[in-house]
């Protein structure tokens, strides 16, 4: 399985590193950062700003910045089209959501859902996927909660759901 992450909004650094981290372990093809997720390497900041931001994904990704195909998406819509074209499926991870069909993780029925190549979507830390994207993505998936909590953090979420999505 081919497997393209998109993080949309992602506000912490550490969790940008701690994602880009875990998608490099797991041998994710790509990651796009979108919105106003921090870049790594950003050309369009100021030198002494670009530093600061490397420095502080680094300290969670450890080098997996430098190994992993990171793309910068300045139109996320067209950006999903175009690999939509491709053949990509676009999965949302999200939970808490109220009338759309979504599948939890372990649901027996995912594995006959999902293709082969896939774009799973990551959205904010505390308010999800932003209802924009809600259109182009062709299926939801949660992680199911078992605690008192109602989400994991979004970097957790992402090992659990790359993890789980590549094991089915």
């Amino acid at each position: 399985m081919k497997i393209i992450l998109v993080l949309d909004n992602i506000r912490s650094t550490y969790n940008v590193g701690a994602i880009l981290r875990t998608a490099e372990g797991f041998g994710v093809s790509k990651a796009i950062l979108s919105g106003y997720t921090p870049r790594v390497h950003d050309a369009k900041l100021l030198p002494h700003l670009r530093a600061k931001l490397d420095h502080e994904i680094h300290k969670t990704a450890l080098g997996a910045e430098d190994m992993l195909d990171v793309y910068s998406s300045d139109d996320i819509i067209s950006d999903l089209k175009n690999l939509k074209k491709q053949g990509y499926q676009i999965v949302g991870l999200e939970n808490n959501i109220q009338n759309v069909p979504i599948f939890n993780l372990n649901d027996s029925k995912l594995k006959g859902k999902l293709k082969d190549q896939i774009i799973l979507i990551l959205g904010e830390e505390v308010n999800g996927i932003k209802n924009s994207l809600y259109d182009i993505i062709d299926l939801f998936v949660e992680i199911p909660m078992r605690g008192q909590k109602e989400s994991f953090n979004v970097s957790v979420a992402t090992g659990i759901a790359v993890y789980g999505i590549m094991n089915l």
